[in-house]
């Protein structure tokens, strides 16, 4: 295609944990194949944009994080919109589309991108094409994907138009048949060569779309058992179908190994969001009985030597790794176990066809193989569909290959999220899974996401317990299953069951002796405050809290500081609190049943209403299992609280 047939859009991403990105590169790769030109930029890097004076189309992928706010990346570009001194028309030369990612299991679904839609209207930005709102709860692909396909018409109409405003009418078919053939061209090619002879498109192949017509029949290699498609295995009509499958992603980073030695940069150096506290972890108690469903361990660290702040209600961020097994296990499958200690130089790969290519911020430039795996990549990630592809080329067994093919396609939409996103499987599942499946350490750099920092609810009050912040969490649990050889606990979780191992079970592996007493373990965590879910700056102020399960973890801390404001002002008036808590069992996971009773004895709590979903009813009328059943029982009581009486109602899950 001639260069002078491209058109240039502005491409600009906010993300929080890559998603969005992932998406904003994908549309960049398309858009070269389909005559377009995609100047890309993170929202944030708003010195590289103008959207003032931009006279070309718009594109924005942006997420949602949190309870609906926009990710950190994009931030300050939502301040700066939402001045409200900003004139009507001031965005009324821009047209734009914008795709919000978000999880409909949150209350505010995609409310990240809908704050910045809505702003740009009010701002009189007009849309080019409809926007789209896709839901990680049941497979962001299922809007993306026609989302991105509906992009390109509309950009096209757009151009058209543009050329017919330049005064250049008369060139309009012309440019027109040009684009749609090149959009052809560029759509899908069909290829009838047999699996082991596809050849699969170059880097710089102007298809996005790949078909297999005639492909092996991945049958005939698994047992005449398997009637019922698996990870690994496929049945018609997909495993006989031609596959659409996304354009191969260049490979942009070059890992070098070194023969030099030194020391690993501090895991905190990787965290942006702000400033990171090693504080010593001094308590760990299990508020669940053994026999409990699941395993809830309270946490308690100490601050007093830090500047780190918090109000009851606010989350913070823990700094954690990956599982040390494996990471090992990892660097076996790679057949590199005796260099995980070496250091290695991460740089862009010279030559790469990937436009605006950088090392990842996440990666430092200079460190061991085994820190990479450790600290900077999500191990554990659910492999999106672009990986799939990119590993497609380092599986050289044909039937693994066809298999991953498809479920990288748009004909195993349904199988990708049966086998991949709903089974929670990760990396090392895959490579298990699909043995002749070897990349290479720049695939997994460039394919993994960088590893988050886990948020947690603050459980208690500094004003109740000075220089003291416990947590609650409980012990996340994978059990084995077909897609998953083995259980495992969470990154997060399981990594600090174990660390306080010792603290839990103080005699198991020390004497019980002062010189024997278990060491003492420090963590790295950074503040998350919360704008909104903080105690009513009236105490006046009656509210109504709804934690079933660990989710009575920060209302834990708002009744140790409602306590500790009583007895400090004794001739405030208070407002009336109520609390429904839920679990299964009384005597299993009542979690801080002892604590409860006592706010309610000392008049802190006022109303402590309870339920057990587990729990065989000895009444003659059947109990209320969970909190809603609760919650409908004092309909009456909490309406008033909210509407008479203008209380808050806080929920946390």
């Amino acid at each position: 295609m001639c260069c002078d047939l491209k058109r240039r859009f502005l491409l600009l991403y906010a993300t929080q944990k890559g998603q969005a990105k992932a998406i904003a590169e994908e549309i960049c790769v398309q858009a070269g194949a389909r005559g377009f030109e995609a100047d890309m930029h993170c929202i944030s890097e708003m010195d590289k944009y103008n959207l003032e004076g931009e006279k070309d189309p718009v594109v924005i992928v942006i997420s949602t994080t949190g309870t609906g706010d926009p990710p950190d990346t994009a931030r300050k570009f939502v301040k700066k919109i939402q001045d409200k001194n900003l004139p009507p028309d001031h965005f009324a030369h821009l047209q734009y589309g914008l795709l919000g990612l978000g999880d409909s299991e949150y209350t505010l679904f995609c409310n990240g991108g809908k704050t910045v839609d809505r702003r740009l209207q009010e701002l009189g930005a007009q849309h080019f094409c409809d926007t789209g709102l896709a839901d990680d709860c049941v497979g962001l692909e299922l809007v993306v994907d026609p989302w991105i396909d509906g992009l390109w018409l509309a950009l096209k109409k757009v151009f058209l138009l543009q050329k017919e405003k330049e005064g250049m009418s008369n060139d309009v078919s012309a440019v027109s048949s040009t684009l749609s053939a090149a959009a052809c061209v560029g759509h899908e090619l069909n290829l009838s060569s047999e699996i082991q002879n596809l050849k699969l498109e170059d880097e710089g192949d102007a298809s996005s779309d790949v078909s297999s017509r005639k492909p092996v029949d991945i049958n005939l290699l698994a047992s005449s058992r398997d009637t019922e498609p698996s990870l690994v295995h496929s049945v018609p009509p997909i495993s006989q179908a031609a596959l659409n499958i996304p354009v191969l992603p260049p490979e942009y980073i070059e890992v070098q190994f070194q023969d030099t030695h030194g020391e690993n940069p501090h895991p905190s150096i990787l965290i942006s969001e702000g400033t990171t506290f090693e504080v010593p972890v001094t308590k760990a108690v299990q508020l669940t009985r053994e026999d409990a469903i699941k395993t809830a361990l309270l946490l308690e660290l100490d601050i007093a030597n830090t500047a780190f702040d918090y109000q009851p209600g606010d989350a913070f961020c823990v700094i954690c790794p990956n599982s040390v097994s494996e990471v090992e296990e990892l660097l076996h499958i790679l057949g590199l176990s005796e260099r995980g200690e070496c250091f290695v130089c991460v740089k862009v790969k010279e030559g790469t066809k990937k436009k605006g290519a950088s090392r990842p911020q996440h990666i430092p430039e200079r460190s061991t193989l085994k820190f990479i795996l450790t600290w900077c990549l999500e191990i554990r990630a659910i492999p999106k569909k672009a990986f799939l592809r990119a590993l497609v080329e380092y599986t050289s067994n044909a039937g693994e290959k066809r298999r991953l093919q498809e479920l990288c396609s748009r004909q195993g939409n349904s199988d990708y999220t049966r086998f991949i996103r709903e089974s929670n499987v990760c990396l090392l599942d895959l490579l298990h899974a699909f043995p002749s499946c070897k990349p290479s350490l720049n695939l997994l750099i460039e394919h993994l996401p960088k590893l988050q920092a886990r948020f947690y609810s603050v459980s208690s009050s500094n004003l109740y317990q000075p220089g003291k912040l416990s947590f609650v969490f409980n012990v996340v649990e994978f059990p084995a299953c077909p897609t998953r050889p083995v259980s495992r606990k969470g990154v997060c979780t399981g990594w600090l069951a174990e660390l306080v191992a010792p603290l839990l079970h103080p005699n198991k592996n020390t004497l019980n002796t002062k010189e024997g007493s278990p060491p003492t373990e420090e963590i790295s965590i950074f503040a998350r405050p919360n704008n909104t879910f903080h105690l009513p700056s009236d105490p006046s102020v009656p509210f109504v809290m709804v934690g079933p399960g660990t989710g009575i973890a920060p209302f834990i801390g708002f009744l140790q500081h409602r306590q500790k404001l009583r007895e400090e002002h004794t001739d405030w008036h208070f407002g009336e609190t109520w609390l429904f808590f839920g679990c299964r069992h009384h005597d299993r996971d009542y979690l801080f049943k002892d604590e409860l009773r006592c706010f309610l004895e000392n008049g802190t709590l006022t109303h402590l209403k309870v339920c057990f979903s587990r729990d065989s009813s000895t009444a003659e009328g059947a109990s209320p299992k969970y909190v809603q059943d609760v919650l409908r029982l004092y309909a009456k009581e909490v309406a008033r609280v909210l509407l008479k009486d203008s209380g808050y109602f806080y929920v946390c899950g």
